[in-house]
């Protein structure tokens, strides 16, 4: 998410994991969970992965509804950065489901543990439940990298039984940046069996994002003529546009009116024909004294405008916390389910945790982001032939387009196997329809998702479901 801005997006048992003695199956497990009309037949377990002596990631851990030994690990990041992977499993992919009364659950017939068991991670540090001793949250790309894969090797000492299975590395939005980054830690160590990656809506190339973002928003009718035209004047020459970053100052003056629509008008950025939550929303507003923005700073795009309200906000001194909620979605019932006293303690929430958020305004205003693109990652893993990868866009997210990631994919020139073509599943009425569109390289696909905005499974679950399910199978998309 979120996404998270995509965003995309629990709940631990104890602080320190030396704590405890016995096994983690007995420790960790989920006993009941709060909200449920029938209690879950699949293992479920929730917990800290201590690394570095002072940093706890949280973790919530489904296994897989039919645990044979051929079903792979998948471990899930949402994105921010600074959003919690929880928002993954309760919103989007998880085996439940809460309602709009924040009290119940339901189950997710399309749920992704029905394909493979899946770790949710809280990360960065800050993030969720995720904390550290010092409270030092200022991290980067490589930190993050760092600590994650630390904890991934925490998880398997917990739990060595997984230790064996197939590992897939994936995750949404700002999670184009951490998942190859984990990558490529993961790939060095022969002790783990990476099988390949996936990465939903994400943030590959800011460039290619930014300069794809313009077409998108023409071609969907929200820019007109006079604004296209001035874009086009000031911001191309010689048959090549450059909208990321232009030394042009009427390209640049276009660029924030093109952003505004965009971004700032009321459209919901990670679906454009879905409504936007709550209404047109103003600048900020004021909740018992406390300043409440719909983003500050989970959207990818660049653009000067945007620095300079986020620089203007932060300058106020105003609130000790600043609620960070992704613009136009609703996630009151979700964050009042994961706060509610009975749920904590279903959980093994300590008293003394913080109230749980989707999004770290800590996290998200210490974040360094030090890549502008993934090429790097991505042609060390292709180079090695050993793993598989699958980007995949819905096609109608505004906050991670669709033809940015497919301008970065063919960017990586890597052999075609099929050419472009729809792709089809297998609706309610069990009618062949199109899911969408691929087209596949040497151990890399690229999918779009008809319909869907930057959340895939929640917009599109069944044809997300049948997209993942190829994907971990190995089979033809």
């Amino acid at each position: 998410m979120a996404p998270l801005l995509p965003l995309v997006l629990v709940l631990g048992a104890v602080a320190v994991v030396s704590a405890w003695s016995g096994p983690a199956s007995t420790k960790f497990a989920i006993a009941f969970l709060p909200g449920l009309p029938k209690q879950a037949a699949f293992e479920q377990y929730t917990g800290y992965l201590s690394v570095d002596g002072d940093k706890h990631l949280h973790y919530w851990f489904v296994e897989a509804e039919e645990a044979d030994g051929e079903k792979p690990l998948v471990l899930w990041l949402n994105g921010g950065p600074g959003c919690s992977s929880l928002a993954g499993l309760l919103s989007e992919h998880g085996p439940f489901r809460v309602q709009p009364d924040g009290a119940t659950l339901t189950y997710n017939e399309y749920a992704w543990n029905k394909l493979a068991h899946i770790l949710y991670l809280e990360s960065p540090v800050g993030v969720g439940y995720s904390y550290s001793d010092s409270q030092e949250y200022n991290t980067n790309d490589t930190e993050v990298a760092r600590v994650n894969y630390l904890a991934l090797k925490e998880f398997f000492r917990l739990f060595p039984e997984h230790l064996p299975k197939d590992l897939y590395l994936a995750g949404e939005s700002y999670g184009g940046i951490y998942i190859p980054t984990l990558a490529e830690w993961v790939m060095q160590d022969a002790s783990l069996n990476l099988k390949g990656l996936s990465v939903g809506n994400g943030l590959s190339s800011y460039e290619t994002n930014d300069n794809s973002l313009v077409y998108f928003a023409y071609y969907h009718g929200l820019l007109g003529n006079r604004l296209w035209a001035d874009l086009q004047r000031f911001c191309c020459s010689g048959g090549k546009c450059h909208f990321h970053k232009s030394p042009n100052l009427n390209c640049t003056a276009a660029m924030v009116e093109m952003i505004h629509i965009v971004d700032e008008s009321g459209l919901n950025i990670y679906n454009l024909y879905a409504p936007c939550a709550g209404g047109v929303p103003g600048k900020f507003s004021y909740l018992d004294g406390t300043i409440v923005t719909h983003d500050l700073g989970n959207s990818f795009l660049w653009h000067p405008s945007r620095s300079l309200w986020r620089q203007s906000l932060l300058s106020l001194g105003v609130a000790k916390r600043v609620r960070l909620d992704p613009p136009c979605m609703n996630t009151t019932s979700l964050t009042q389910y994961l706060n509610d006293p009975q749920v904590r303690q279903a959980l093994h929430i300590q008293d003394e945790a913080p109230a749980w958020e989707i999004c770290s305004f800590t996290v998200s205003r210490g974040y360094k982001r030090l890549y502008t693109q993934m090429n790097d990652q991505y042609l060390k893993l292709l180079s090695s032939g050993k793993y598989r990868i699958l980007v995949y866009n819905g096609d109608v997210d505004m906050a991670c387009n669709f033809l940015g990631d497919e301008w970065f994919v063919e960017s990586l020139q890597q052999k075609v196997e099929v050419a472009r073509r729809p792709w089809i599943f297998k609706d309610e009425d069990d009618q062949d329809q199109i899911g969408g569109f691929v087209k596949e390289f040497t151990n890399i696909a690229f999918v779009t998702i008809k319909g869907a905005g930057h959340m895939v499974p929640t917009d599109q679950p069944r044809a997300a479901f049948h997209m993942v399910q190829q994907f971990l199978t190995r089979q033809p998309f």
